[in-house]
């Protein structure tokens, strides 16, 4: 028996005799195993990529393989991309999220090497970005095409692209709880009794293949110096407000800058990107790469933090004041840092940026309250992992998510109460003014965004060109009352779209506005419709999206509505009771599953 035959005859025998529900139990399990050894392989690549070029740095001097390293990296991992890829493979996240809202489950089977690949070698040589949205899409991949190999149903399939994703992150980090929470709060997949337990499987057995691979260890060593006290409570939820702004500054700095690079031509990105980014790290080493190093320093307490000045040109300025200017300025260059990575044509997320941006924020807050003896002591190695917590539910928007990670990131389990503070007055802050997460609002603007909420989950499914009823007679302006009735008599509807010889729509006749006069034979010839048609309620454009249509039925109070496309030109009729129709087909598609 050839492999075909035995692959065929396997899955005949699954479906026979495995439950699908069950089966995707293993399927989770695979996934777990898998994502947790592509999330190893992309660590150990970047560390040693890292390594193998800064090891011998100077610590007391400026490195001028800083103005170098990031051009060839990005050049390198841009030409992966065009040349050996050749497909869109940024944004990763993002891409995840646009696949769960169009309900595609199919994710391309080279994005399981490719974002590591190319991750690994704009990381290693200095781009100032994360692993995490990269290892993310690749998880999901693994997911997709897992599924795909094992023939599981649509509905199933989407469950795996997010098991993937909870996986990716779960191994990456080693947090398990943090993966399933980013999966839900994230990528908006919705919790139901039937995704709960694969979701568990996927994380827990990525989870313990990374315990096995790399120790059982926290992923940043971090000690507890002091207990909280209530009485820090006040400085905590300035912190998270603080978190917050710090976080708008983020998303908004972030959104301009993709949309300045996206102007230029691929090799104006790469000049204007690689030389950012080259200057930036030259004048401040700690914007290289993931910035986890960094991270480490903060935490580990004392006079460490000093160590971040080595291989500047701040390497003398090592006065109390002069680590916090120091400090300041990286809070401010990180996002530029990290959008000529991206925008010049690097692979990597905004996941690491955000936890290194909250430590050296919740760290020189407290430093700096210390120093100036505004409060009562507060430890800086504390309340850096609260800033890390904050900065990251801003971003994402994302509390819980924030609050397990750097729980389980530090095992800093005793200051649960603060990374919930922190985090909430965060989110509650830049929910203010920006509506949606750094990943969401590209799919925002287009209304291609899956919520939690079902209707509108729902309603993302449905588009307006599947609905649309095209078999409607139509009508001209100078037409009489009498070829009116006769368009009338063969046809059931009410409604009847007037339109000129261009096609485009010039009102609506309705057949309750006539009925007084269309039995009276001898105002056939005297009655035109353009005298007696109507303009219609609103017109709906094509590419609208459904929740806008929805909004557009309340208003008018109308149950048929006119569809054209961007020039007026007529294309159908979109009626309530077929919006209905397709939204009850979707909701039970969709959400069946979860009585079974």
């Amino acid at each position: 028996m050839n492999i075909k035959g035995f692959y065929d005859k396997f899955h005949d025998w699954r479906r026979t005799y495995i439950k699908e529900r069950h089966f995707l139990l293993f399927a989770c399990f695979i996934v777990g195993i898998l994502t947790a050894l592509a999330a190893y392989l992309l660590k150990l690549a970047v560390h040693s990529v890292g390594m193998f070029l800064t090891d011998n740095f100077s610590q007391t001097g400026a490195n001028y393989l800083y103005l170098v390293y990031p051009i060839i990296g990005i050049l390198l991992a841009g030409l992966f991309v065009k040349y050996i890829v050749k497909d869109d493979i940024s944004h990763g996240v993002t891409k995840i999220l646009f696949a769960i809202s169009q309900r595609k489950s199919r994710i391309k089977s080279h994005n399981i090497y490719s974002s590591l690949v190319a991750s690994s070698i704009t990381i290693g040589f200095g781009g100032s970005v994360g692993a995490e949205a990269p290892i993310v899409l690749t998880g999901s991949a693994i997911g997709s095409n897992v599924g795909r190999f094992f023939k599981l149903d649509q509905r199933n399939l989407m469950l795996l692209v997010g098991c993937g994703a909870a996986g990716a992150i779960a191994g990456i980090f080693k947090a398990p709880i943090a993966g399933i929470l980013f999966v839900i709060e994230v990528l908006l997949l919705d919790l139901t009794l039937s995704s709960i337990l694969p979701l568990l499987v996927t994380a827990v057995t990525a989870t313990t293949i990374s315990y096995i691979l790399t120790g059982t260890d926290a992923m940043f060593a971090y000690s507890q110096v002091e207990v909280f006290t209530l009485n820090r409570i006040p400085y905590v939820i300035a912190l998270g407000v603080i978190c917050g702004f710090l976080s708008l500054y983020v998303t908004r700095s972030m959104s301009w800058s993709e949309d300045l690079y996206a102007k230029l031509k691929p090799w104006g990105r790469l000049a204007l990107g690689g030389i950012t980014l080259s200057v930036l790290i030259f004048l401040f080493p700690p914007l290289y790469g993931e910035g986890y190093n960094s991270i480490e320093t903060l935490l580990a307490g004392g006079d460490k933090f000093r160590e971040l000045l080595n291989g500047s040109f701040f390497y003398t300025q090592q006065s109390r004041w002069g680590i916090v200017i120091f400090l300041m300025l990286i809070l401010f260059f990180k996002v530029f840092a990290t959008s000529a990575t991206n925008g010049g044509g690097g692979t990597g997320g905004v996941f690491a940026p955000t936890l290194f941006l909250g430590c050296i924020l919740g760290f020189v807050y407290s430093y700096t309250m210390n120093e100036l003896g505004m409060a009562t002591y507060l430890p800086q190695e504390n309340f850096a992992l609260m800033g890390m917590a904050g900065v990251m539910a801003g971003v994402m928007h994302a509390p819980l998510t924030g609050t397990f990670l750097i729980a389980e990131l530090t095992g800093g389990y005793e200051l649960f109460l603060p990374l919930m503070i922190v985090s909430i007055c965060s989110y509650a802050t830049i929910v203010i003014f920006e509506k949606h997460n750094i990943y969401a609002m590209r799919l925002a603007k287009t209304g291609e965004l899956i919520t939690h909420h079902k209707d509108k989950a729902v309603l993302t499914f449905l588009k307006v060109e599947d609905m649309l009823e095209t078999n409607i007679p139509i009508v001209h302006p100078e037409m009489t009352l009498g070829d009116m009735v006769k368009v009338i008599s063969s046809s059931h509807r009410n409604i009847f779209p007037v339109v000129n010889d261009d096609g485009v729509l010039q009102g609506l006749v309705l057949l309750n506005n006539i009925r007084n006069i269309m039995f009276r034979p001898e105002l056939y010839d005297g009655f035109k419709v353009k005298k007696f048609m109507v303009g219609a309620p609103a017109e709906i454009k094509i590419d609208t999206p459904m929740e806008k249509v929805m909004d557009t039925f309340e208003d008018t109070k109308a149950w048929n509505l006119p569809v054209v496309d961007s020039n007026g030109i007529y294309l159908g009729i979109l009626s309530q009771s077929s919006v209905f129709n397709y939204y009850r087909d979707v909701l039970v598609e969709t959400y069946s599953d979860e009585e079974e």
